[in-house]
């Protein structure tokens, strides 16, 4: 008889559940959010877990510890007495409660996935060192947080620890921290751990916040002087060092569309939408020249105030100028204040989205699924974006209205 569903996502905070799952065989099935999750969750957080009986349970340290206990009562990785009990439920909360959100508050305005502001970043870098601290000194006497052997505490922890080395850890931090780092190296090594980040590649230098490009004002043409009519030029003189010629988009190697993305450009941009979406379907769109896109942005319970979360988008958009004679897009945000998402659509030249967004830093913030021309609810999607207008069921379930957008062109 099963013995429950684990609900899990790519989450950070859902990485160890699952892990445990698969380690321990648990007949419990390992599945993504449905449509109705809310009815269950009312929160739409994950991970959570439903087993018999109705029973539900929310919150990552108690399912992690739920899982194990399913497993093994007795298991070492509770510890061995009430006093190790208690250190590995202070070393869990520390780690979720203050690690993690201190540097999520600096990575996530260093790449671009948050509003940018120097005085929150250093502070949270400041707050994060100062936290990384108190593992430092744990461990530079002792192999593991909570005694001299593994525990849950150190699977967990590590598991967090991983957006710091994402993001912010580069060579220099980790010869400030060579505790942390060896024991990092220690436990991601470990059989529970091993499958999913065993063969972990640090950073060299941590994640650095790039400005989003001014354009500049075309300036005036320059008067011509007058000049005095030069000697002929010798034989011998050299001529100037030719400009080497700027890399091409990887994109333009594709050639030429049958219809270029500015007749599509120039037609939303003059019509209204129903029309637009006419000429889309009807005459622009072909499958040999273009491929769309769903994007979905992935830290959606890190987003706060919805203008906010647009400002985000525009950021973004921003960072894509390097490719906009390739790709088209609307992204959207849905939901109301402290709890909203992004989502839309890219129309992109080729079978490939990677070229067009990698020039962005924090492309890699965003998930994109390849999305059906054929299928009728592609097109009732994109018209949603376009408008956008209309409601999108979120990850939690909930139906919400589309507030706000951003147009790439």
């Amino acid at each position: 008889m099963s013995q429950g569903t684990l609900y899990a996502n790519f989450r950070i905070r859902t990485v160890l559940p699952a892990a445990l799952v698969e380690h321990f065989k648990l007949d419990v099935n390992v599945v993504e959010p449905p449509a109705n999750y809310a009815e269950k969750f009312p929160l739409g957080k994950v991970p959570a877990f439903q087993g018999e009986k109705g029973f539900k349970l929310t919150e990552t340290i108690a399912i992690t510890l739920y899982l194990i206990n399913l497993a093994d009562p007795k298991s070492p990785l509770l510890g061995k007495n009430a006093k190790e009990y208690a250190l590995i439920l202070k070393w869990l909360s520390l780690t979720n409660s203050e690690f993690l959100p201190q540097a999520s508050a600096a990575f996530t305005r260093l790449n671009g996935t948050a509003p940018y502001n120097k005085k929150i970043v250093d502070d949270a870098l400041a707050q994060t060192d100062k936290i990384a601290a108190i593992y430092e000194s744990r461990l530079a006497d002792f192999t593991y947080l909570v005694g001299e052997r593994l525990s849950v505490a150190d699977l967990f922890a590590a598991t967090l620890f991983v957006r710091g080395f994402d993001n912010l850890f580069g060579a220099e931090w980790r010869k400030q921290f060579p505790n942390i780092t060896r024991w990092f190296k220690t436990v991601i090594a470990h059989p529970i751990l091993h499958s999913r980040f065993g063969n972990y590649e640090f950073r060299e230098k941590p994640v650095e916040y790039v400005a989003p490009k001014k354009e500049k004002k075309p300036q005036a043409p320059k008067a011509e002087k007058k000049t005095e009519k030069k000697a002929d030029k010798k034989e011998d003189d050299e001529e100037p060092p030719a400009q080497a010629p700027k890399p091409k988009h990887p994109l333009a190697a594709l050639g030429a569309p049958k219809i270029p993305i500015d007749e599509w450009k120039r037609t939303v941009s003059n019509n209204k939408p129903e029309v637009a979406l006419k000429y889309f379907w009807d005459e622009f769109y072909n499958e040999e020249d273009w491929s769309l896109w769903k994007v979905d942005y992935k830290y959606n319970d890190e987003l706060t105030l919805t203008f906010m979360s647009n400002n985000l988008v525009g950021g973004f958009f921003a960072r894509l100028t390097g490719s906009t004679k390739f790709m088209y897009g609307d992204l959207v945000v849905y939901g109301e204040n402290n709890d909203n998402g992004i989502t839309g659509f890219f129309l992109v030249r080729g079978q490939d989205y990677v070229p067009a967004v990698n020039v962005a830093p924090d492309w890699e913030s965003y998930s994109y699924t390849k999305l059906d021309p054929k299928d009728p609810e592609t097109k009732t999607f994109i018209e949603k974006m376009i408008n956008w207008e209309g409601d999108i069921v979120a990850e939690d379930g909930k139906t919400k209205a589309i507030v706000d957008g951003k147009e790439l062109k």
